[in-house]
């Protein structure tokens, strides 16, 4: 009887010692999937960081372009700006100019009626002279 519990006990223990065995091999592969899965996150969060660093330049590279091109727009308005003055001065100039136009024209028109008014009383005295 106690050969036969001996026994039963030799096979109960070869049994759990199996199924020991089995749980640990089923433990070891999940282990092994486990570590696979974490090395391929790695490798995905190491791909995407680069991707963020090469946006980010990529990000700072634009801003600088979009810095350039707005320092480049407020010289081309500073620049249109003081065509504008320029022109607007020259208009100036321009009505000036032909305002003073038109007093020499009607200096020189009242200079003219005086030389005909002048040269008709010099006639005038002429005549008299010859007459007289």
């Amino acid at each position: 009887m106690v050969a036969g519990e001996v026994k039963s006990l030799a096979n109960q223990t070869a049994k759990a010692t199996e199924e020991i065995s089995a749980q640990i091999g089923t433990i070891q592969t999940a282990t092994r999937s486990v570590v696979t899965a974490i090395d391929d996150i790695s490798s995905t969060i190491t791909g995407i960081n680069e991707t963020a660093t090469t946006i980010a330049s990529a990000v700072e590279e634009q801003g600088a372009a979009t810095r350039e091109i707005a320092r480049n727009v407020q010289q081309a308005a500073s620049g249109a700006q003081e065509v504008v003055s320029r022109v607007q001065g020259m208009q100036k100039m321009a009505g000036e100019t032909g305002k003073g136009a038109s007093q020499v024209e009607e200096a020189a028109s009242d200079l003219l009626m005086q030389s005909d008014e002048l040269t008709r009383q010099m006639d005038r005295f002429i005549s008299g002279i010859r007459a007289g």
